[in-house]
């Protein structure tokens, strides 16, 4: 088969498409023909290399597939070969006390598709059987590429995490990231108020057309005068935080007391300094949030059925032009996901 992959690390430049083996498909699980494999954070954090991530080479990156059903297991009566299906990528052992409660992302062997095992960026890969769902009907593959890591991952942080309420409001930062559009969505199919930022006014536009009640840009605009200014001076019930380090003092200061900040990830870095005072005196809790349970993925799908989440495509690149794709990524120039043809 045709793949791209990495046999060092570094920039772009590393990504090599090539001939690769063909993946051998275990007795429990199914083989997807490709179609789309959208592109996530994850992948260039994996092709940078240690410290943040660590792979085995040469590797095969993409954690958010789509595609068609060419083999299945034995016995095997809903899934079909022929199957449109999408790849939930959250891989956990199926047996533990966290598999069979639908909390598999706490599961201690805990692994994603595109990272700790080979992924999307290439015409076929084996997954196991639970970890594939039929793609609904009006979903092309694209579209369906580009739902799965971020659309789990923001439901859990303001559902499963936060709790988030009708009427509440949450602060989303940036709001170009798939995380982030996914967050808008999620935050208004849930009945609350949205504040988004992001560093381009055309970005901006983008988040309003999305549902977002205001927008800040980051740029130009200091974020905790314009949540407080637009929340009366209260201050935001919660933060969708993701950024890291360049918005962590932001985030706590413009979180209201009892509020709380729900982080999943630290792209601009993991050392954030924490004034304590903030987080005891306002009674602010801190919520970290990975991935998501598997059961998360049917609820998303089931929402985007119901027409209240919608996906948004920025560009499409053939899998040749993966390097293309993910130094976009990196200059911050996409707004949605960013997605691979195959």
């Amino acid at each position: 088969m045709k793949a791209v992959r990495f046999h060092e690390y570094g920039g772009p430049e590393v990504l090599k498409y090539e001939d690769a083996p063909d993946p051998v498909r275990g007795p429990e699980q199914v083989l997807v023909r490709v179609k789309a494999c959208a592109l996530n954070r994850l992948d260039i954090w994996q092709r940078i290399g240690p410290p943040r991530v660590k792979v085995n080479l040469p590797h095969i990156s993409g954690s958010d597939i789509s595609g068609v059903v060419v083999e299945v297991p034995a016995g095997e009566k809903e899934i079909q070969v022929g199957s449109e299906v999408i790849v939930n990528p959250g891989v956990g052992c199926g047996r533990c006390e966290k598999c069979l409660s639908g909390k598999e992302n706490q599961c201690r062997y805990y692994g994603i598709i595109g990272s700790e095992f080979d992924g999307g960026y290439a015409e076929l890969v084996s997954v196991p059987r639970r970890n594939v769902v039929q793609k609904p009907e009006r979903m092309d593959f694209v579209q369906a590429a580009s739902v799965p890591l971020v659309f789990i991952t923001a439901h859990h942080m303001l559902v499963e995490k936060a709790a988030v309420r009708a009427g509440e409001t949450v602060l989303v930062l940036g709001a170009g990231s798939g995380v982030g559009v996914a967050a808008i969505q999620v935050a208004k199919a849930y009945g609350a108020n949205v504040v988004a930022t992001a560093g381009t006014d055309a970005k901006l536009r983008r988040a309003v057309e999305l549902g977002a009640d205001s927008v800040v840009n980051h740029n130009t605009q200091d974020i905790v005068q314009e949540t407080r200014k637009y929340t009366g001076g209260r201050g935001v019930d919660v933060v969708v935080e993701h950024v890291g380090k360049a918005t962590w003092d932001r985030s706590i200061r413009s979180v209201a007391k009892g509020g709380r900040i729900v982080t999943c990830g630290a792209t601009t870095g993991f050392d954030a300094a924490t004034d304590l005072r903030y987080i005891y005196s306002k009674e602010i809790s801190v919520l970290g949030s990975f991935m998501g349970g598997a059961g998360e993925l049917l609820t998303v799908l089931e929402l985007f059925k119901q027409r209240r989440l919608r996906p948004v495509v920025d560009r499409e690149f053939p899998l040749s032009a993966a390097a293309d794709a993910q130094a976009r990524m990196e200059r911050g120039e996409h707004f949605g996901k960013i997605v691979l043809t195959v």
